[in-house]
């Protein structure tokens, strides 16, 4: 994503347009959603060692 986001907009602008917001949030789940299948396998992963 590559911006800090607060209640005050993200990146160096300080005010985005409803479509731009969107994108952002959308990018920042499809990272949030790898991140969490990458725990999830390495949890698998854990198990099977053990």
């Amino acid at each position: 994503m590559g911006y800090n986001c607060s209640s005050y907009g993200c990146g160096s602008r300080g005010f985005l347009t409803k479509e731009e917001k969107i994108e952002l949030l959308e990018e920042y789940q499809e990272q949030l959603e790898k991140e969490a299948q990458g725990v999830k396998e390495r949890i698998a992963e854990l198990k099977e060692n053990n």
